[in-house]
C-alpha cells in the first residue's frame, strides 16, 4: 500500500530552524528548578515544570511523580513542586557521546514497595560500542543496576535507537538503531535496526514472530518512538536517511514479524515482503523521537530537526493526507519526548544535546493542557 502523504505545504513549515546546528551553551549546574508558575516562550499556553534539565531523553511518570532520563546518566524526580537530580550507578561505564548515552527509560508496572525501571544505555568495550537493557531499583537518592536482561546490542555514536515502553501486554519493547551499519537492519541474526519484545524478565516471549527471538519487527534505521491506540495498536516513529536523498522520516504501524525495508526502500517505494511506512516525510527531515496516543487514536509526536509536536490521524480517508497532519506546538526547539498525563501533555525539550540553541533555563519540562 502506497504511503499517502507528500504533505509539502505542511513539511515546508517543519524545516529545520536557523542555527540548529551551533553549539549548545553550558547549561547552569545543579538540581533542576520547579517553576510551576513561569509562563512557556511562546503563546502556545504551555507551562515550564522543571529547567535546567542535562539532554533529558525519556518521560515517564507513577501517579503525581514525574521521572526524567537525562543522557549524561542522571534521572530528574520531580515530587509535591519540587524537582531532584538521582545519581544512577550502573555497572559498565557510560559512554556519553553524540546520540550515545543513557536513553531510555521505564517505570516497572508492578509496585512491591519498592520504585524499580528498566533503563536502556550505551557503553565502549574494547573499542567496540554496545547498548544494555538493564533494570533499576532506587535506594537513597541513587538509582542502582540490579539486573541484565539484554546485552550487547550494536550501538555508536549515531543510530541507537533506544525507547524503551510498556505494551498492553505486559511486555517491555525496546528500539533499536542500525548503529551506522545499515545492512544489520535486514540481518535476523543482528538486534540491531530492529524493535525488540522481551518479558519483563528479559525472557524471549513464546510468542515473539521469530521462534526464540527477541525480534518484533526489522528493518528499521533508527526508531526512537513507541506508542500504542487505546485499542492496542503498536505505532513507531522513524528517522530517515541522512545525505541525499533526505528526509524520508516515519511513521509506521508495527505488525510482528514485518520487515520495514531499510535500507532496501525508502518512502513510497515497494519490494516484496517489505513494508512501506504510514507516513512519511518525502525529502524534508522532521527527526521524529518520543511519541502517545490520544484518546480518539491521533498519534502526539515529538520531533527535533522539525522542532515542534504534530499530531497525526492514521486512517483519516483522505487522499491527499492533509487533514492528517497538524502543527499543535512550535518556537520552544528541539522536542525529544512527550507523554499523555491526566489530561494533559508533557514534553520535554532537548536544545542542549549538541545540535540546538539553547535559551535561558533550558532543557525544560513542560505541561500543556489538550
Amino acid at each position: 500500500m502506497k504511503s499517502c502523504t507528500y504533505l509539502y505545504a505542511m513539511l515546508i513549515l517543519c524545516l529545520c530552524m536557523s542555527g540548529c546546528s551551533k553549539s549548545p551553551q553550558p547549561v547552569t549546574d545543579g538540581n533542576p528548578s520547579w517553576s510551576p508558575s513561569m509562563p512557556a516562550e511562546d503563546s502556545s499556553g504551555a507551562q515550564v515544570v522543571a529547567q535546567d534539565l542535562r539532554t533529558p531523553w525519556a518521560i515517564d511518570f507513577k501517579g503525581e511523580v514525574l521521572y526524567i532520563s537525562e543522557r549524561p546518566g542522571s534521572i530528574v524526580m520531580v515530587e509535591n513542586g519540587q524537582a531532584s537530580r538521582q545519581q544512577v550507578s550502573l555497572k559498565k561505564k557510560l559512554y556519553q557521546e553524540g546520540e550515545a548515552g543513557f536513553l531510555g527509560f521505564a517505570l516497572h508496572p508492578e509496585d512491591h514497595g519498592e520504585t524499580k525501571a528498566f533503563s536502556y544505555y550505551t557503553y565502549e568495550e574494547d573499542g567496540e560500542i554496545f547498548g544494555r537493557v538493564v533494570t533499576l531499583i532506587l535506594g537513597e537518592s541513587v538509582w542502582e543496576e540490579t539486573a541484565l536482561l539484554l546485552d550487547r546490542i550494536p550501538g555508536a555514536i549515531f543510530h541507537n535507537g533506544g525507547r524503551l515502553a510498556i505494551g498492553p501486554d505486559g511486555m517491555l519493547y525496546v528500539t533499536t538503531g542500525d548503529a551506522r551499519q545499515d545492512k544489520l537492519s535486514q540481518d535476523k541474526s543482528s538486534l540491531a535496526g530492529k524493535i525488540l519484545r522481551m518479558t519483563l524478565t528479559g525472557e524471549v516471549p513464546d510468542d515473539n514472530p521469530i521462534p526464540g527471538s527477541y525480534i518484533y519487527s526489522y528493518g528499521h534505521r533508527n526508531p526512537q518512538g513507541l506508542a500504542w491506540t487505546q485499542d492496542g495498536v503498536l505505532y513507531s516513529s522513524e528517522h530517515g536517511p541522512s545525505g541525499s536523498p533526505g528526509g524520508h522520516d516515519e511513521l509506521n504501524r508495527i505488525l510482528p514479524g514485518t520487515n520495514y525495508g531499510w535500507p532496501l526502500i525508502i518512502g513510497d517505494e515497494e519490494k516484496d515482503g517489505m513494508q512501506p511506512p504510514l507516513y512519511h516525510t518525502g525529502d524534508v527531515a522532521l527527526a521524529p523521537s518520543g511519541m502517545t496516543a490520544d484518546s480518539s487514536g491521533r498519534l502526539l509526536v515529538a520531533t527535533l530537526l522539525g522542532q515542534r509536536i504534530i499530531r497525526y490521524t492514521p486512517d483519516s480517508g483522505s487522499d491527499s493526507g492533509q487533514s492528517q497532519v497538524e502543527v499543535l506546538l512550535q518556537n520552544l526547539g528541539r522536542i525529544r519526548d512527550i507523554r499523555l498525563h491526566q489530561g494533559s501533555f508533557l514534553f520535554i525539550t532537548n536544545n542542549t544535546d549538541g545540535r540546538g540553541t539553547p535559551q535561558a533555563g533550558d532543557d525544560k519540562l513542560y505541561r500543556m493542557n489538550l
